[in-house]
């Protein structure tokens, strides 16, 4: 198999499972047991704690260990909104379930939650951000990189705009730690999601970036755990295998990107240029280093799954989170695209074991999979195939 959904989930790194492994095993201690097992756990946990705050460049203090991207996005957004009852949260069209889905449990709870729209290449306007800030204006949540089309957002902006008028800002780096530079101190970033095995560590683990002097109530109560805010005994292999996962993200971080690059801008241009009526999308330049989201006109993107898996490619056609509930796709639908356009498109998201032999093969097995496909379709007669 080709794989070409990293996206979705990324093969767990070898060097990282080794470090997990001691702690399946022989050192099982809960992290809160003062005697050696519990010293040796908490231990452990607390250097996983800096090695992802490495990563952004934020202090060890300030990293929350969640379940994944899902639970960190859902406790930024509860957990600030407790603290402002029906205050205004703004966020954009184009976000991840685990942001939408809250923001629509927090409007029937009496929030004004405002959707931002956004341009063809899936991009928000500052100034609409700007405009649509009132003094009830509690929190705004807008996402690093596009999870599906890998436009990637000016944050810096709107943190800046945010700043200006004390609001919180929260981004869903899911996507982005690992393959943008992020350093939360610069960019001024105050809640940011992070999810493990995005970055070639376990699943089931991830953390919330919490800026010092941002106040957030807890989500889960018990034992008071992680500082009182997520209570449950750690999950002490996972963390361990999360935190290494950082570390060698940060150390090889340009040696990864270029790669992934490269062999992105390959791929892209040669499906461009070999097969008829394709599309990039997304924006074409400030995109996420891995992620290639195409659009074949007259082809059904579940039925070009199906024959690539056929042919030993594994890809998507959009947030593998929303796969099974068969729903148009809400990115892009605010992007403007038609009906056509939303079921003829294709998601490819390189990772750092994939090749240029890969890429090739990929390419021809596309073009006959795609002529196949284009040869029983009701569109041939409207497009030149």
């Amino acid at each position: 198999m080709i794989y070409l959904d990293n996206a979705a989930s990324t093969k767990i790194n070898e060097t990282v499972l080794a470090e997990m492994i001691p702690f399946l095993k022989e050192q099982y201690g809960n992290p809160s047991s003062i005697h050696r097992y519990g010293r040796l756990a908490h231990k452990a946990v607390e250097k996983a704690r800096k090695q992802i705050a490495d990563l952004i460049n934020a202090d060890s203090s300030e990293i929350l260990f969640t379940s994944g991207g899902t639970e960190s996005n859902n406790t930024a957004l509860f957990g600030i909104a407790k603290k402002y009852p029906q205050s205004r949260i703004i966020t954009s069209s184009i976000e991840h379930d685990a942001i939408l889905e809250p923001c629509k449990k927090l409007e029937k709870e009496g929030f004004d939650v405002i959707y931002l729209p956004v341009n063809k290449y899936g991009l928000v306007d500052p100034l609409i951000l700007k405009k649509n800030l009132t003094k009830d204006t509690s929190l705004v949540s807008i996402m690093f990189g596009n999870n599906e089309v890998g436009t990637v957002e000016p944050i810096i902006d709107f943190t800046k705009i945010c700043k200006d008028r004390n609001i919180i800002f929260h981004t869903d780096a899911v996507q982005a730690v690992g393959k943008i530079p992020i350093n939360v101190k610069e960019l001024g970033i105050d809640l940011l999601s992070i999810s493990s095995h995005k970055i070639h560590g376990p699943k089931g683990i991830g953390a919330l970036y919490i800026r010092k002097g941002i106040s957030i109530d807890p989500v889960i109560l018990g034992g008071g755990q992680e500082n009182g805010l997520r209570s449950g005994t750690e999950n002490v292999s996972n963390i361990v295998g999360f935190g290494k996962a950082c570390e060698l993200s940060r150390v090889n971080f340009f040696k990864n990107v270029s790669k992934m690059k490269e062999l992105r801008d390959y791929i892209s241009k040669k499906i461009i240029l070999e097969i008829p009526e394709v599309t990039l999308n997304g924006h074409p330049e400030t995109r996420l280093p891995n992620n290639i989201h195409l659009t074949f006109l007259g082809v059904n993107g579940e039925d070009l799954l199906i024959k690539l898996d056929e042919n030993g490619i594994a890809a998507s056609t959009g947030s593998a989170c929303s796969v099974q509930i068969q729903k148009a796709s809400h990115v892009l639908q605010a992007m403007g695209f038609s009906h056509e356009q939303i079921t003829g498109s294709l998601r490819l998201t390189l990772g750092i074991s994939n090749n240029l032999e890969e890429m090739n093969k990929t390419v021809e097995i596309l073009k006959n999979v795609v002529a196949e496909l284009r040869s029983v379709s009701p569109f041939k007669e409207k497009y030149s195939f």
